[in-house]
């Protein structure tokens, strides 16, 4: 599996270590992630690709906070409606 915009992540290092994010966009060796709650879009995180655990979850409408928030707590609590499992 390939990383891509939509995806969502685990941090596998830093302080925000087992927390789930969504790929922003995805550069040449590093992503820029976001949670919707403590980063946000308007300013995501770069983080290191090999610092990055891929899930099998992929969201369509990455283009509010709300929605990324909903969309990682639905993933978090199990609930897999209106989410693509690649």
């Amino acid at each position: 599996m390939e990383i891509s915009t939509g995806t969502v992540v685990i941090a596998k290092a830093g302080k925000e270590k087992g927390e789930f994010f969504v790929v922003t966009k995805v550069l040449s060796d590093s992503a820029l992630i976001c949670d919707g709650k403590s980063r946000k879009l308007e300013k995501p995180k770069k983080k290191n690709i090999k610092h990055l655990q891929l899930t099998n979850y992929q969201i369509e409408d990455i283009h509010s906070n709300l929605k990324i928030r909903q969309a990682i707590s639905k993933i978090k609590t199990g609930g897999q409606q209106c989410l693509n499992k690649t």
